[in-house]
């Protein structure tokens, strides 16, 4: 019986040795949710019994030469905005309280075909918004795990799964890894096919993997896209990777401790071959904020704004605030944030320019020591914006023990050279913390 996860790489080559089955993994994870959700809440639904029938079947499978490939066996968690076949999507809302998926979402669906087994559903703020979830932070309960994916962070953080599906919108995917010491992919905008997930804004939202590390971030994209190999080798490339540092704004706004630990991170790299430059920001990237609030609004009014009208108090309060600002939006100010957005998407090639991965730290503070917020999406909401590939990888720890994260940003349809490049600075930076509370089990 193992005693941790393994990567799902190594969990891969162990169940086809036949030295580690599907079942072990699951149970596995099913004790730690056991061991550890009063105090994380980090589940919707956890349905244990289908888990166990599931690894079973894939078990079954393996047995009789059928393999399914990259997950075979790999317990996933969900994000309770993404559909399951048979299982509600509440999406943190009373509205939704009796719902019950008819199908699997499109990811739900490719995961399911290269093998993964899925554990259940992970909370989600109420519509991917702000207003903040019961989830805790699984290094320190009395601080945010961060939103809107909080649940799908903190579920992986705790080993109660290998990887979750989560969201972005602003920050969603990106924050709460970084807050809960774990890595996140948000991939180029509309390359994973969001059919069968709660929209919150359909111009801005991602769906994309959260992992221990990224090399598991890798697998599951794999599975996600289903692309050909050559496909996946068009962006990456050899060597050490070339990076640009952005230090305006990011550097400048980051807290004291963050940028201790990130440069600390960077100097690090630097000293085993890292090759960077500094870059700085275009003049459009000033209205950022603006717009990307101006079009999160008007599509999130637009999708609820009928149910809204009609029940306004069954909404929360930071859901509530951002439909009536998209109410409220002229038209004329709506088209002018979208036309700032396909301005910005084409200023921000230039931080790319010969191979360049664009580097900054993923958040302005560590998680927030309270739980009435999600934290701030300022750092990862320009790049859901432009819709630019993105990973953390954690950096190290703070003076209080808490996680902070390196962002890396990659142009359009890059995921594989960013993920490699994600790779590359874990190889180096050889980092292996974990939250205190695993100390009794890992």
């Amino acid at each position: 019986m193992i005693s941790c996860l393994p990567s799902i790489a190594r969990a891969g080559k162990l169940i086809r040795a036949g030295d580690l089955s599907a079942l072990e993994l699951v149970e596995f994870c099913l004790a730690q949710i056991q061991r550890y959700e009063s105090a994380v809440r980090a589940w919707v639904l956890v349905d244990a019994d289908g888990a166990r029938e599931q690894a079973a079947r894939m078990e079954e499978e393996l047995r009789k030469g059928h393999d399914r490939g990259l997950l075979h066996g790999i317990p996933i968690g969900i994000k309770d905005i993404i559909d399951v076949e048979g299982l509600p999507t509440r999406a943190g809302s009373p509205l939704r309280e009796n719902h019950v998926a008819d199908r699997d979402a499109s990811v739900v669906a490719s995961l399911r075909e290269r093998g993964a087994v899925i554990v259940g559903k992970t909370v989600t703020t109420e519509f991917a918004g702000f207003d903040p979830p019961p989830t805790r932070n699984p290094w320190n309960e009395n601080h945010t795990p961060g939103g809107s994916s909080s649940g799908s962070a903190a579920a992986v953080a705790a080993q109660m799964c290998m990887a979750a599906l989560g969201t972005q919108t602003g920050g969603s995917i990106t924050r709460p890894a970084s807050y809960c010491g774990i890595a996140g992919l948000k991939p180029t905008h509309a390359v994973v096919d969001m059919n069968g997930i709660v929209p919150l804004s359909q111009g801005l939202d991602h769906v994309g993997p959260i992992a221990p590390a990224a090399g598991d971030l890798r697998l599951v994209f794999r599975a996600l896209v289903d692309r050909s190999d050559d496909q996946l080798r068009v962006h990456q490339t050899t060597g050490p990777p070339r990076f640009s540092r952005i230090e305006e704004y990011f550097m400048e706004s980051a807290d004291e401790n963050v940028r201790e630990v990130t440069r600390a991170a960077l100097d690090r790299l630097q000293e085993t071959s890292l090759e960077s430059c500094h870059q700085s920001l275009p003049p459009s990237f000033d209205e950022v904020h603006t717009m990307h609030r101006r079009i999160m609004a008007a599509d999130a009014a637009g999708y609820h704004r009928d149910q809204f009208l009609k029940s306004p108090a069954s909404f929360g309060p930071n859901i509530s605030s951002l439909i009536q600002d998209g109410l409220q939006l002229p038209a004329a100010d709506y088209q002018a944030a979208l036309d700032h957005q396909q301005r910005f998407r084409s200023d921000v090639e230039s931080l790319f320019q010969d191979g360049r991965i664009a580097v900054t730290p993923a958040t302005d503070t560590t998680a927030p020591g309270r739980l009435n917020t999600t934290g701030d999406p300022r750092f990862q909401s320009p790049w859901s914006y432009a819709g630019l590939p993105t990973v953390n990888i954690p950096c190290g720890l703070d003076s209080q023990g808490m996680p902070c994260g390196l962002q890396l940003i990659g142009p359009r349809d890059s995921e594989e050279r960013v993920l490699a490049a994600a790779i590359w600075c874990e190889q180096r930076l050889g980092l292996n913390d974990s939250p205190p509370m695993l100390s009794q089990t890992c």
